[in-house]
């Protein structure tokens, strides 16, 4: 049964610079040897995530790239799309847009700002998956 799992951040160092959240979710799936598709808010985001995957941990090394901009799409192990990307769902989706991910995922991974007036939209979002069937968890980060 497909999931859900919402990440509420609740630590400094997550408050500080979500995206490392973001790096760290995608460098477990990668050490599973999951394929990994992050859909970017925008281009701006999808670059910062880029420059992010380099850089969080010097030990750790995350094949990834940004769709449209290097052409072995199908060999990085973590994909980050923009929204004008058109680009098929990987097992692992981590959403970083405001809607629901609609398709077939195994998981699907919602980052939730520690703003609790930004936790709105995700939400409605918790209910549409429910609505959808799938499994849906939650997880203080």
């Amino acid at each position: 049964m497909p999931s859900a799992d919402f990440y509420l951040i609740a630590k400094p160092r997550f408050r500080e610079e979500p995206l490392r959240l973001v790096c760290e979710l995608a460098r477990k799936a990668y050490e599973k040897g999951i394929p990994t598709l992050v859909l970017a808010r925008d281009a701006a985001q999808a670059e910062q995530l880029d420059d992010l995957l380099w850089a969080f941990d010097p030990d750790a090394f995350i094949p990834h790239q940004i769709v449209g901009v290097d052409v072995d799409e199908d060999e990085a192990d973590v994909l980050i799309a923009t929204p004008d990307a058109d680009v098929p769902l990987r097992p692992i989706v981590i959403n970083l847009r405001d809607a629901a991910v609609e398709g077939a995922f195994e998981r699907v991974l919602e980052v939730v700002p520690a703003d609790e007036g930004a936790r709105g939209p995700l939400r409605e979002r918790w209910k549409q998956y429910q609505a959808l069937g799938l499994d849906v968890k939650k997880h203080d980060m």
